[in-house]
């Protein structure tokens, strides 16, 4: 028997066995992993590729994703981590696991230490009306965001309200299409920084998010939901968005996920969302950079289906 010819399968398979356990210690480290794009990564295959949680296009971006990791290492790991194990999961079991990392990272050092430095945030005149404005007509339902002095800053009221509407969709099939917009300047700015670090303990946190929680009866009926965006789109007015069928765009709609630097993670459904519709990867980057990107940018992207014009 020639030898070393039947020795060659063996060290092949010893070759895939090693390639093998390296992306699956790769995809499993307790820390962000990141690769800088290059004839080196290329060389390595869209297997090897997809394992790693970001990948930046050159050296600046790499810098400058490494700060923020730096700046908050507990969120931007809990991030990671939450993406992966999310990525197979169904919408109703990501959600909680989102919901169970949130809660853990508002009772961390690092939310604490944003809590403490953040400016006292402007509480302005109190909102008139409801949160959120519903009318129907006939099969179609109109939904309003309505804290325009607030630029529609996502209280625990304007949850409530919406998640009360959206059970009244989920439970009524009559009900065609459903528009979301927001009055005022902004569509949404994000958690209303008022209520930031308010509930008493994390599991009181996650048993309220659990049970009032607009995202998980968004994706129950996502196919007949539209969402028209513009100004400010900020956390919940990224995440929740990313849920529609169909997002429309202003001109002047800008993105942000601003969650890390606080110590937080995305938590209004953003990490469940955002990765279906924009790839695991390109969610990590957007979240950990906490940079604003364009209307053109985020349709670039697939955030945004149509830019109006």
């Amino acid at each position: 028997m020639d030898l070393r010819a039947a020795g060659a399968p063996d060290r092949r398979a010893a070759s895939n066995d090693a390639s093998g356990s390296a992306k699956e210690a790769l995809a499993r480290l307790p820390c962000a992993s990141l690769a800088l794009r290059g004839r080196e990564l290329t060389s390595l295959g869209a297997a090897w590729v997809d394992r790693f949680d970001i990948v930046v296009d050159d050296d600046a971006e790499l810098r400058d994703l490494i700060a923020k990791i730096h700046h908050a290492p507990l969120a931007a790991t809990a991030l990671m981590q939450l993406l992966r194990h999310s990525e197979t999961l169904d919408v109703h079991e990501a959600l909680i696991a989102e919901s169970l990392v949130f809660s853990v990272l508002q009772a961390g050092p690092e939310f604490a230490a944003w809590v403490a430095n953040a400016p006292p945030p402007k509480s302005g005149k109190p909102p008139l009306g409801p949160a959120v404005l519903a009318e129907r007509r006939g099969d179609l339902v109109e939904l309003t965001f309505n804290r325009p002095q607030r630029h529609n800053a996502f209280s625990a009221e304007m949850r409530d309200a919406l998640v009360e509407a959206l059970r009244v969709v989920v439970g009524d099939h009559s009900i065609a299409e459903v528009v979301v917009r927001g009055a005022g300047p902004s569509f949404c700015s994000g958690g209303d920084l008022v209520e930031f670090g308010t509930h008493p303990d994390p599991a009181t946190a996650h048993a309220i998010r659990s049970t009032r929680n607009a995202a998980r009866l968004l994706a129950s009926c996502a196919d007949r939901v539209r969402f028209e965006v513009h100004g400010a789109c900020v956390g919940a007015g990224v995440e929740l968005p990313a849920f529609g069928a169909k997002v429309v765009a202003a001109e002047d709609a800008w993105f942000q996920l601003p969650e890390v630097g606080m110590g937080l993670v995305p938590g209004a459904g953003g990490t469940v969302s955002l990765p279906r519709r924009i790839g695991r990867q390109r969610t990590a980057k957007f979240a950990l950079s906490g940079r604003r990107i364009d209307v053109e940018t985020a349709q670039r992207w697939g955030l945004v289906d149509v830019i109006r014009r």
